[in-house]
């Protein structure tokens, strides 16, 4: 019997009663690899000690404090951390408790820039089909996984989708990476230009696309492209990297990667590893300038805002990826996935695509390869996958809607920044004989 409502009331899972390094041990003694961070959350794994220690040092200190009346010394040295490694024009932070209170809090900064500015008509929100940017209200308005919107649509506020930078599935027969990219990007402008260009407030993107379509990276220069669209129409430009960021495709930020520096960033799973919750807003000094010289203030705020003992947890896993120079082992190791899971999977009769970056991998299955169908969304093949992998000892993280919201099925996969080459083997290893199980009785 459980008082809790878990995420399928039919159904309780297994109780997890011990974590260390990359495997979580339940309550009848079984191992199971975390080949997915949890959420892509956990980037240290479990137990790390420098992260222990920081937080009892923290909790002997102070562990809370309302920012209401004060600040504390641990969230102004991770704020400095942050702005220290923040792509070019990011001077300050905001601290929440994760990652869709980062994105709400990212949407009113982005409308009271324009109120402060004098440009108060400004109301539209752009965002892609496909992209999932968080669960409250206004993150889920902004996202474009239809399963999670469609019986809360009546509540949500009006949005705007275009089509993702979704090569695998956008892309027609016989056009390059250039030219698919340039064509993927138009969408954005021409949706401004019927919106009206002084009518849109800012357009909303994953870098890389994480649990909606699984882990889908941008082709060519397309970035640069939305980077240079957004400036031509004073649209700010907001990247969502909860799940992608913080060094889980090879850089802290994945933008790196794409030579493009956002107005606005959302942080947060990677930013503390799951020690505690956390996430954060990245801001421009133009944004911070306005509300500066504007009311003088921000009208928002949460009652765990800038947490002593969250931020002392974020601080500690931020200073651990650099002393332990775990990017270097994210590259590492993330070319060792993508080659592992090409062995594996390059000739798979259901897996049509093989794709993302660093420790953050995708594969989309298909009921047929040439013609790239998908499997009939009743079968759920996406559970049956995460039942075969739990079997084994494994933990993925698949979802089905992968094209649309109903079709389509596809693993995220997302090991902490410690993984090692033979636990990187083992995971493939077991993801296979997960899919090929799945996919037998189909």
């Amino acid at each position: 019997m459980t008082r809790i409502l878990h995420r399928s009331a039919n159904h309780v899972p297994p109780t997890a009663v011990a974590a260390t390094g990359i495997e979580i041990i339940d309550s009848a003694g079984r191992r199971y690899i975390d080949a997915s961070g949890g959420a892509a959350v956990s980037c240290l794994g479990h137990g790390h000690p420098a992260v222990l220690r920081a937080l009892h040092e923290q909790l002997d200190t102070i562990a809370y404090a309302h920012t209401g009346f004060f600040t504390t010394e641990v969230a102004e040295r991770l704020a400095d951390r942050l702005v220290a490694d923040a792509p070019e024009g990011i001077d300050h932070v905001y601290l929440v408790s994760g990652g869709s209170e980062a994105v709400e809090a990212a949407l009113k900064m982005a409308r009271q820039y324009f109120v402060e500015k004098g440009e108060p008509q400004r109301r539209h929100i752009i965002a892609r089909r496909q992209s999932y940017h968080g669960n409250t209200l206004g993150a889920l308005a902004a996202g474009g996984n239809e399963w999670r919107r469609a019986q809360f649509r009546p509540l949500l506020i009006e949005t705007h989708h275009i089509d993702p930078c979704y090569a695998y599935r956008y892309r027609h027969e016989g056009e390059s990476e250039e030219e698919y990219a340039a064509r993927a990007a138009q969408a954005l402008e021409d949706r401004i230009l019927e919106l009206g260009p002084d009518q849109v407030i800012a357009f909303v993107a994953e870098t890389v696309v994480g649990a909606t379509a699984g882990a889908v990276p941008p082709v060519a220069d397309y970035f640069k492209r939305i980077r240079a669209i957004c400036d031509r129409y004073g649209v700010l430009l907001i990247l969502d990297e909860v799940m992608c960021g913080m060094g889980r495709t090879g850089t802290l930020h994945a933008c790196e990667q794409e030579g493009i520096a956002p107005d606005l960033m959302t942080v947060a799973k990677g930013l503390g590893g799951g020690y505690q919750p956390i996430g954060a807003v990245l801001l421009g000094q133009h944004i911070f300038r306005a509300f500066a010289e504007g009311s003088g203030f921000f009208q928002h705020g949460h009652t765990y805002m800038g947490h002593p003992m969250a931020a002392a947890a974020a601080l500690a896993v931020q200073t651990v990826i650099r002393e332990e120079n775990l990017l270097g082992n994210v590259t590492a190791m993330g070319a060792r996935l993508a080659d592992r899971l090409a062995q594996r999977f390059g000739g798979h009769p259901h897996v049509g695509d093989i794709r993302g970056r660093g420790l953050f991998r995708g594969l989309e299955l298909v009921r047929d390869r040439d013609t790239r169908e998908p499997f009939d969304p009743a079968l759920k093949l996406h559970a049956r996958i995460k039942r075969e992998a739990m079997a084994r000892g494994l933990m993925v993280y698949p979802m089905g809607g992968t094209i649309d919201g109903a079709r389509g099925d596809h693993v995220l996969l997302a090991p902490p920044f410690i993984v090692r080459p033979e636990e990187i083997d083992t995971i493939v290893e077991r993801l296979g004989e997960a899919v090929d199980a799945a996919t037998a009785v189909t």
